[in-house]
């Protein structure tokens, strides 16, 4: 049993979404998540999928991409991306009821593997597209929903955690922010993330151990798209 991680399939198979024109290692994605997850991912292990699943906007234009995902091996952990437009947050355990036993969905909630904890929001970073303001208001509501994740694993007993965001855990340029704060206060061994896509993005946050934590991003793209083992 092993624990892997990897975000941002960019899935299409209803809508027309093309991901090769973001570059060319993107050529035929779909076939390479298949194939590498395939190579590493058992049936006995579990894997956190990091959010950006598919372009639909509803459900019924994410059904073929959430059917691909459930074939897959393994057991599998949804987060919440930016563009998972299929999925309100309000609305997290009506998804965990529709897909029980297929697919479970992160939020406000938190799943197990082993003696650990996983916890884990979207989470939000300031990538200058909107209003510092409006950057705040977004990002402390995924405070707040972090710390219920953290606090539903403590009050169950669970003193190890790992902790997963879609967005990278600071802003560019942030050396601690509110996520890696709430990760030293409740003592998370690792941090999991994704987001960030092409050369000049891959270094917009942590890599490695920080103050005793392990960060990993797992964009599909910077792993070429091989599922990373955290455990």
């Amino acid at each position: 049993m092993a624990l892997y991680a990897i975000g941002d399939f960019h899935l299409s198979f209803t809508v027309n979404k093309p991901m090769d024109v973001f570059g060319s290692e993107w050529k035929n994605h779909v076939k390479k998540i298949e194939k590498y997850w395939n190579k590493y991912v058992k049936e006995s292990d579990t894997a956190v999928i990091t959010g950006d699943h598919s372009w639909g906007h509803n459900l019924e234009e994410c059904r073929e991409d959430l059917e691909f995902i459930e074939r897959l091996p393994g057991r599998k952990i949804l987060l919440r991306g930016n563009h998972d437009m299929f999925w309100d947050a309000k609305k997290t355990a009506k998804l965990n009821e529709q897909f029980k036993g297929r697919l479970s969905f992160l939020q406000n909630n938190f799943y197990t593997y082993e003696t650990y904890a996983l916890v884990g929001t979207k989470g939000y970073c300031y990538e200058g597209k909107d209003s510092y303001e409006h950057f705040e208001k977004i990002r402390d509501r995924e405070l707040i929903r972090l710390r219920a994740s953290f606090e539903a694993a403590r009050a169950a007993g669970y003193e190890k955690y790992i902790m997963f965001l879609h967005y990278p855990p600071t802003s560019i340029g942030e050396t601690e922010s509110g996520f890696t704060r709430m990760a030293e206060e409740y003592g998370a061994e690792h941090v999991v993330y994704s987001h960030c896509h092409g050369k000049a993005r891959y270094d917009d946050s942590f890599h490695g151990m920080v103050n005793g934590i392990d960060y990993h991003l797992v964009s599909s793209d910077y792993l070429r798209f091989r599922p990373e083992r955290i455990l």
